[in-house]
C-alpha cells in the first residue's frame, strides 16, 4: 500500500500541466489496472466502487481537485468579470475567460481553471473566499 501512495503522489505532481496531454489516458488505464490487482478483482469489474472503497481519487477527479486548487490559491491572478464590466449580470461573479479560438489557449492551466471554477455553485465559490493560502 506504501507503493500506491508513493504512485499516488507521483502522478498528481504537476497534473494541471500534463493532463491535456494525449498520453494522461495511457496513465489512467494503469491507475485502474493498479486498483484492479491492489483490490484483487476482475479487469472486467468497473472501478467507480473500487476507486471509493481505497479512498482515492481517480485522475480526471485528481485534475480538476488540483486545478481549482491552483485557481483558488491563486485567486490574485485572475481577473472578474466586475473588474472587467460594470453591468450587474448573473455572472458578475465569474472568473473572465478571454474569447479565443486557439486550442493551445483553452488547454491552458489558466483558461481551463476558470471554466471549471466557473461551473462551480455559487454557495461553493463563497466558500472559497474563507481559503487561507
Amino acid at each position: 500500500m506504501v507503493y500506491f501512495s508513493y504512485f499516488q503522489s507521483v502522478m498528481s505532481y504537476g497534473i494541471i500541466f500534463w493532463r491535456n496531454s494525449h498520453h494522461s489516458v495511457k496513465v489512467f488505464k494503469i491507475q485502474k489496472r493498479i486498483i484492479w490487482i491492489i483490490t484483487n478483482s476482475n479487469r472486467y469489474d468497473t472501478c467507480r466502487p473500487l476507486f471509493k472503497q481505497l479512498g482515492i481519487l481517480p485522475l480526471p477527479s485528481q485534475y480538476i481537485f488540483s486545478i481549482l486548487l491552483f485557481v483558488v490559491k491563486n485567486k490574485n491572478l485572475f481577473q472578474i468579470n466586475s473588474q472587467i464590466h460594470n453591468l450587474h449580470t448573473r455572472s458578475n461573479d465569474n472568473l473572465h475567460l478571454l474569447s479565443t479560438s486557439l486550442t493551445v489557449v483553452q488547454r491552458g492551466v489558466a483558461y481551463s481553471g476558470s471554466k471549471i471554477y466557473n461551473h462551480l455553485p455559487t454557495h461553493i465559490k463563497q466558500l472559497s473566499a474563507n481559503v487561507v493560502v
